[in-house]
């Protein structure tokens, strides 16, 4: 049984990257609006906003001390903006009838919910990989080793599961693509009420409050901590709990509402 989902999860997936060679500008797109937002950060923004920060390169001041500051959140909203795109590709199926025609096939029911998180997941580690290598050009310089990176990649692949399983269960829950492109849009505001920009201290009570308790603080500040070498705490802990909790229940409310999808007929 396991080996048969497996098999059936891949192929799925090897339909997602197909469609994502169809439709690359879709990825490329996914990467512009955070590097957009970077560059307008560091360069309208960050000699401001640097000065007294805190945080890594604190020291330095300034759009030195913002780089460093600000780009694992930009790394966080990267993932989370994937969420957008599988939604629509889950809703797309939906009405196309494509996903009611798989219900009919001697196939694995979870496959097909797997191959679209496992196609976003590649998604997300593309745009990432076109943020960081802006961010390097920028002046982003990281102080800690390989291994911390390859942490902080593994703490953002967790992120981007996250997201996909919620994503796909967005886009069975849409009855329109246009609802499908809308809902996630949560997702892509909620680093902007996080520490990914300025510091939770500096936000109004009730709002420092919900930055301190959202998943997003302790996905940024584990980030930071891993690519900057600053103490972990238990942001560490918390933010894979975050991750494997909306893992689960993205999967679950998937399955629920794969099964519910009537049954085509195969031609």
């Amino acid at each position: 049984m396991t080996t048969r989902v497996l098999g059936d999860s891949l192929t799925m997936f090897r339909r997602s990257l197909r469609r994502m060679r169809r439709y690359p500008s879709l990825t490329f797109f996914i990467a512009v609006i955070p590097v957009i937002i970077l560059l307008l950060f560091v360069f309208v923004l960050g000699g401001t906003l640097g000065t007294g920060i805190g945080g890594p390169s604190a020291a330095a001041g300034g759009r030195e001390a913002y780089i460093a500051y600000v780009v694992p959140g930009i790394l966080l909203m990267t993932v989370a903006g994937v969420g957008q795109g599988t939604a629509i590709s889950v809703a797309m199926d939906m009405t196309a009838g494509i996903i009611a025609r798989f219900r009919t096939m001697a196939i694995a029911r979870a496959s097909v919910l797997a191959g679209h998180t496992m196609g976003s997941v590649v998604q997300a580690l593309l745009a990432l990989l076109i943020v960081i290598t802006v961010a390097l050009v920028i002046g982003f310089r990281p102080t800690t080793g390989p291994a911390a990176w390859l942490a902080a990649l593994g703490m953002l692949v967790l992120t981007a599961v996250a997201v996909s399983w919620l994503s796909v269960a967005l886009g069975l829950v849409s009855d329109s693509v246009e609802t499908a492109s809308n809902l996630p849009m949560i997702l892509t505001l909620l680093p902007f009420l996080s520490s990914a920009f300025v510091p939770t201290s500096s936000m109004p009570g009730p709002l420092a409050w919900f930055a301190e308790h959202q998943p997003f603080t302790p996905i940024v500040e584990t980030l930071r901590s891993l690519l900057f070498g600053m103490p972990l705490g238990s942001n560490g802990i918390i933010a894979v709990a975050w991750c494997v909790l909306i893992s689960v229940a993205g999967y679950v409310w998937s399955r629920r509402l794969y099964e519910r999808v009537p049954a085509t007929p195969a031609a």
